[in-house]
């Protein structure tokens, strides 16, 4: 009997560790900077796509494309432009961060 449940106990502790693993590998963050050449493909598309600006941030692996440029205007506003990995604009959306960091919240 004592057999049993060690080996239930031992089988439940893999399945566990398993799950752990593949959820962590999902939920990796990979919200690097765009460096080199790739930053100045992407920042030239972006500055194209809205008219102008100054490039402010970037990352790569972005949920809305391969990479996301963001693009401050003269006016202030912010644009999130969304580029594939051969930096073709997929679209843009206006950046409205609220002051407790969270793009487009409402307090509804």
């Amino acid at each position: 009997m004592k057999r049993i449940v060690l080996m239930t106990v031992v089988v439940l502790a893999v399945g566990a560790l398993a799950a752990g693993i593949a959820i962590a590998a999902g939920s990796r963050d990979d919200s690097a900077p765009i460096t080199g050449s790739a930053l100045a493909r992407a920042s030239a598309a972006a500055l194209d796509f809205t008219g102008g600006g100054r490039v402010t941030g970037s990352e790569i692996g972005d949920e809305e494309g391969y990479y996301e440029v963001e693009v401050t205007r003269a006016d202030g506003g912010q644009v999130d432009v969304h580029l594939d990995r051969n930096f073709n604009v997929l679209g843009g959306a206006a950046d409205t961060e609220t002051p407790d960091d969270q793009d487009g919240a409402s307090d509804d």
